[in-house]
């Protein structure tokens, strides 16, 4: 939601709407849907490689430690997938397009702020790993938030433009003035405060003549947000003038707002004021208009939904879900962040938007390759079972098995039709995929991402997921791999063990020795200058692997985890992997890379040997048209052969050396058992 023009008018008057808050010892209610874009957008972070997760989350830490100094209790709200009525479709096709105009942008060297693709898995994930209270609403925030900061008499922080037409009791935090970043201590004490900003709903009314608060829902909607926009009101709305004096260098929309807040003050109720705006529309048009009016105004009303019983209690109830069948495990897992959005709209809707990325906008969309992946998760939705002894569920029609995909092509949307996969009859029945053993559930991973369970018996279990996703990756991609793509992927997954071990009490020793300098000498590749442009190639191939990574990851969500869920902030970051793509394509191997520590080089062994089972056989023969370029690459590639760095190890030799690599094995688990949700 969002109310076209508010947000600038009220900072114009920020020192008459806004009062200054020293804040500290409180409850504070969270829009984590703003916040997580507020704090990617505005941080200093590259978004042109696909996404610098490590960074990321390393910003969401420390907002959230500069939170806890000053003693503010956060409590995070997530929107989920879209609204039952699909209201905002229109909205959302319109977001979609101005996406795909900036990730081209970015693709070109231009400006633009398009999110990265697995941007809020590894937002939940900071959450849950410094014990962040968070819910998944069913669909859209806004009004439960309210609700809750109403409950508990506490502020709400966001960018949204409409809590400045919620009364709430303790007001509104716009995140543009939430100064976390200097953190203050309050004079003579030991206490410590956030400098913020709070808007005051009081007095907007009372520089509009003392206006009743109950007509700012109307404005809301004459003015426009994400759920109306009618042409026929603009025919009133051209009528509506700022009053005299009103300065001239402000742009149209800052006078539409001044100008519909001037007429509405001069009103008693909504009522009153409603009637004033259908006589203005041809009468024919006046009963729709008004029904249209009147349901959007109550998007501004009190929430059924009781947030603090999911806080307090565990349990969450929302009225949209009542009577039509889903398994309450679903909703459970969807309140707890466990399932994403995008299963709830596949479930509701029949229906998924897929977010572009900064790739090659004269290719195929990224998100083709994992195709198949999606299938499969539709498959498993395109059941679900009746409510006991409902007899209304009995008699409506049966559930398509088509659903549909908003997806990129070329610079544009379309929609296209995406049949179900036809799956065993054992999986056919959504309320009871919990039920299945562990070995059916993981089974059907496997045989999604063609991979044998085999070839990741090997591979720590942290990473067992994303090297399954890799080895379908590496057969499907659109854009093919080549040997770089493939070694500075698996390079970059080195960087979470590494991390771990370096980085953990019970491995003394071993700081300041290899795992440390490899850490520093990736840290420095990928602080390295970009060089000239994008490599548009290869940024395809990586926004193909997340695509596939993102799939796979929600596949395995929705059955349950039979593989444990990666650490994904340090799992891929974008920068480091087309640095290290950049130096392999010169003169650096991997080899010079993981000769300072061989625990790395082992387990990079490990990755790279299920890697080669399923790459085609091409990806290791020397490429390029230069002859010195050929002979490098040759060598390189003849060096991946060799027990060093290429050779599949046998299970004899891998336990005689599992002692020798411990400590980074050990990271590797205790990297996963942190994760699991």
């Amino acid at each position: 939601m969002g109310i076209r023009g508010l947000m600038s008018f009220v900072e114009d008057h920020s020192n008459e709407f806004f009062t200054d808050l020293k804040l500290r010892d409180t409850k504070i209610i969270i829009d984590g849907y703003a916040l997580f874009h507020r704090l990617c957008f505005n941080s200093n972070l590259e978004l042109r490689y696909g996404g610098d997760y490590d960074s990321f989350a390393d910003v969401v830490q420390k907002f959230f430690e500069a939170l806890f100094v000053c003693k503010i209790c956060p409590y995070v709200v997530l929107d989920g997938g879209c609204d039952i009525s699909d209201k905002k479709l229109k909205t959302l096709k319109d977001r979609a397009r101005e996406k795909i105009q900036m990730a081209h942008s970015l693709s070109v060297g231009g400006g633009g702020c398009v999110c990265p693709l697995l941007i809020r898995e590894v937002f939940i994930q900071v959450l849950i790993k410094l014990q962040v209270c968070f819910v998944q609403c069913f669909s859209e925030a806004d009004r439960d938030i309210m609700t809750l900061a109403n409950h508990w008499n506490c502020p709400v922080l966001s960018s949204d433009s409409d809590f400045c037409i919620f009364d709430l009791k303790s007001g509104f935090c716009p995140l543009n003035s939430f100064q976390w970043r200097n953190v203050n201590t309050v004079k003579g004490t030991r206490d410590h405060y956030i400098p913020a900003k709070c808007f005051s709903l009081d007095a907007l009314c009372r520089h509009f003549g003392h206006m009743n608060k109950a007509l700012l829902p109307l404005f809301a909607v004459l003015c426009g947000n994400d759920h109306i926009n009618l042409p026929i009101v603009e025919t009133f709305l051209s009528q509506v003038r700022p009053p005299l004096g009103a300065p001239s260098s402000k742009g149209r929309r800052h006078h539409r707002v001044l100008g519909l807040l001037n007429w509405l003050s001069c009103f008693a109720d909504p009522t009153e004021a409603l009637d004033n705006v259908l006589k203005h529309l041809p009468k024919k048009s006046r009963a729709s208009v008004e029904e249209l009016l009147c349901c959007s105004m109550e998007e501004y009303l009190q929430s059924q939904v009781r947030l603090q019983d999911f806080f307090q209690q565990g349990t969450y109830s929302c009225p949209d879900t009542l009577n039509r069948g889903f398994p309450p495990w679903v909703l459970v897992a969807l309140a707890r962040g466990q399932l994403s959005p995008f299963v709830s709209d596949a479930l509701v809707l029949r229906r998924t938007i897929l977010h572009t990325q900064v790739e090659n906008m004269q290719r195929i969309n990224a998100h083709r390759v994992s195709l198949p992946i999606r299938q499969v998760i539709y498959g498993l939705l395109a059941n679900v079972s009746p409510p006991s002894g409902d007899m209304a569920w009995n008699r409506q029609p049966l559930q398509p098995r088509a659903f549909s995909e908003v997806e990129r092509i070329n610079k544009n949307i379309k929609t296209s039709v995406v049949d179900a996969a036809e799956l065993p009859k054992d999986y056919s029945d959504l309320s009871r995929l919990t039920e299945l053993s562990l070995a059916r559930r993981q089974m059907l991973l496997l045989e999604t991402l063609k991979v044998k369970q085999a070839i990741l018996d090997p591979i720590p279990p942290a990473l067992k997921l994303p090297i399954a996703v890799s080895c379908y990756w590496v057969q499907h991609s659109e854009v093919k791999a080549k040997l770089q793509h493939l070694q500075a992927l698996l390079l970059g997954m080195l960087l979470g063990p590494l991390h771990t071990t370096i980085n953990s009490p019970e491995e003394e020793a071993l700081r300041g020795g290899g795992a440390k300098m490899l850490y520093e000498e990736l840290q420095r590749v990928k602080a390295q200058p970009p060089g000239q442009g994008l490599d548009l190639d290869a940024a395809h191939v990586f926004c193909q692997w997340q695509s596939c990574l993102q799939m796979g990851l929600y596949l395995n969500q929705l059955l349950s985890s039979p593989l444990p869920e990666p650490d994904l902030p340090r799992l891929y970051s974008g920068r480091l992997v087309h640095g290290l793509c950049r130096q392999l394509l010169t003169a650096a191997s991997v080899e010079s890379l993981l000769s300072a520590c061989p625990e790395a080089q082992q387990l990079y062994e490990q990755l790279f040997n299920a890697m080669r089972s399923y790459a085609p056989a091409e990806l290791f023969l020397p490429q390029g048209k230069s002859t010195s370029k050929k002979k490098r690459q040759k060598k390189q590639g003849n060096s991946l052969s060799k027990n060093r760095v290429g050779t599949a190890l046998d299970a004899r030799g891998w336990h005689e050396r599992s002692n020798r690599f411990g400590p980074l094995m050990g990271a590797l688990e205790e990297h996963t058992d942190g994760l699991e949700l």
